[in-house]
């Protein structure tokens, strides 16, 4: 899927040399709107420059638009309210509670959904009241996006805790893993957690294992992974086959209810790097008390990604996002760029 992004703007990327985008998930402020109200404004002032290289082009979204079911009444006060002045296309994969139907008979699972964001042609839908965001026209909700110098494969896990990743979607994973190109980054995105280290939810096992099936059967390993289901940010690196590769967590899209990380065995916080010999995975850095939102920039050599803080609801909203975290990945030869003091 490539017409997401527009020729125009594709030309324009491919001749800055850089993509650019916002990636975040949970966001639906169904019990108090403000953290998701001040997450929209920050990600709209990136919005705000003339400079391909360094404007966000999108917004992809990592699940859980709408809580706490994927309700049709909810998506204009959960999604087309919030992003009414974000000029740019927003693009999803599904979380669990956008699947949960609470009754199939009137809406089956995911309906809403794909009525917004896998919509035939761009019209404005009966859940959008009042503003002139049109749906999207994905394929699918999974999909694979083909944009300058990426190929992100956005992949549904369902809505059972830990995820669930059916046979016909894996086999449509393993086949888009194969036709990959090799000369752009290979991101792949999906809601729940590979890993985790909060106190709510954890990663998934489960996960874990299907994405290392495919990527084991298709010979091809995604250069980063991003998940949401958590809301708070963490950032790993696993070393797999000699390569390093991104895992990251970005779920303090705007959902009111941060989830803290475990604590250590003396019950202070947990210090980083935390490394995990036995997985051959670091835990580089985290956040778990502000809402937020990444910047992902790719070209052709490298993958990086900023994670921006943003104020909190008691805070001025006029104080400007902070930059909390980012790395640099050479994503042509596995490598993360040392970062100088």
């Amino acid at each position: 899927m490539a017409d997401a992004i527009g020729t125009t703007k594709t030309d324009a990327i491919t001749r800055s040399g850089r993509l650019v985008f916002h990636m975040v998930g949970d966001t639906g402020g169904v019990k108090d709107p403000v953290p998701q109200t001040i997450v929209a404004s920050k990600l709209e002032a990136q919005l705000q420059g003339d400079a391909a290289s360094q404007t966000p082009t999108f917004f992809y979204h990592l699940g859980d638009v709408v809580y706490f079911n994927g309700e049709a009444g909810q998506y204009f006060s959960q999604f087309y309210h919030p992003y009414e002045f974000y000029d740019a296309p927003i693009l999803a994969i599904p979380g669990n509670h956008d699947g949960f139907a609470l009754d199939e008979t009137r809406e089956p699972s995911l309906a809403a959904f794909m009525r917004n964001f896998c919509s035939p042609s761009p019209v404005i839908t009966p859940d959008n009241q009042d503003t002139v965001r049109h749906a999207m026209t994905q394929p699918n909700c999974y999909f694979t996006l083909e944009a300058p110098f990426l190929t992100l494969i956005g992949l549904y896990s369902n809505v059972p805790e830990g995820g669930e990743i059916h046979k016909d979607q894996i086999d449509w994973f393993v086949d888009e893993l194969k036709a990959a190109p090799t000369d752009k980054a290979l991101i792949v995105a999906v809601h729940h957690p590979v890993f985790s280290f909060d106190a709510f939810h954890s990663g998934s096992e489960k996960m874990r294992q299907i994405l290392d099936d495919a990527f084991a059967a298709s010979g091809r390993h995604a250069d980063a992974v991003f998940t949401g289901h958590v809301h708070n940010y963490q950032r790993f690196t696993r070393r797999v086959a000699g390569r390093d590769v991104p895992y990251i967590v970005a779920g303090a899209g705007g959902y009111h209810n941060l989830h803290r990380m475990q604590k250590a065995s003396d019950g202070g916080s947990l210090q980083v790097p935390l490394v995990v010999p036995e997985e051959h995975l670091t835990l580089e850095d985290y956040f778990d008390d502000r809402f937020g939102f990444l910047k992902v920039m790719v070209d052709a050599q490298n993958l990086s990604a900023e994670y921006y803080t943003v104020p909190r609801p008691q805070e001025a909203w006029s104080h400007p996002e902070d930059r909390y975290d980012s790395f640099t990945l050479d994503w042509k030869n596995g490598r993360l760029v040392p970062r100088h003091p």
